[in-house]
């Protein structure tokens, strides 16, 4: 039987806390490979424009950053091949978007993940990885749901 209780609760976010430690390590390594020409602050705001392009108001937004500072961050994106700025109709407003480089950036990154979880995954005996994949499904889920504010604790919810 599974405890659901708080201190049940808390047990489990204690080893979870560990396991994602480990996880985080792992998945990592991929963005911290010398070959990657940027550091993970601009690697998160091309995560976020794979979704598709956006304002840099709206990128500010999504990297919790200040509009400027969102802006400088795409002047050297830019400049590194990895976005394209498209003026906007007004042409006040500039939207930014991956550039091919870009998005080959990031599908080197995650086919370095895939292997390298890949190897960790296959240590593991089959019913060990289906439990994993089973509750990381529903951890995910949960994290989706709306909060109070109507966000989830999941960036791609």
């Amino acid at each position: 039987m599974v405890d659901t209780s708080g201190e049940g609760a808390a047990n489990s976010a204690a080893a979870l806390d560990d396991a994602a430690s480990t996880l985080m390590n792992i998945w990592s390594r991929a963005h911290n490979a010398p070959d990657v020409p940027v550091p993970s602050t601009q690697l998160r705001a091309l995560f976020v424009l794979e979704r598709g392009p956006v304002n840099i108001s709206n990128l500010a937004g999504e990297l919790g950053a200040l509009v400027s500072s969102a802006s400088r961050l795409c002047d050297r994106l830019e400049a590194a091949g990895l976005l394209t700025r498209d003026p906007g109709r007004d042409r006040r407003e500039v939207t930014v978007r991956l550039s091919e480089d870009g998005q080959a950036l990031l599908d080197r990154l995650r086919v370095r993940r895939l292997e390298d979880l890949t190897r960790v995954l296959a240590l593991m005996p089959a019913s060990a990885r289906a439990a994993l994949l089973w509750g990381l499904t529903e951890f995910h889920d949960a994290a989706s749901k709306p909060d109070d504010e109507g966000g989830s604790l999941s960036m791609l919810a």
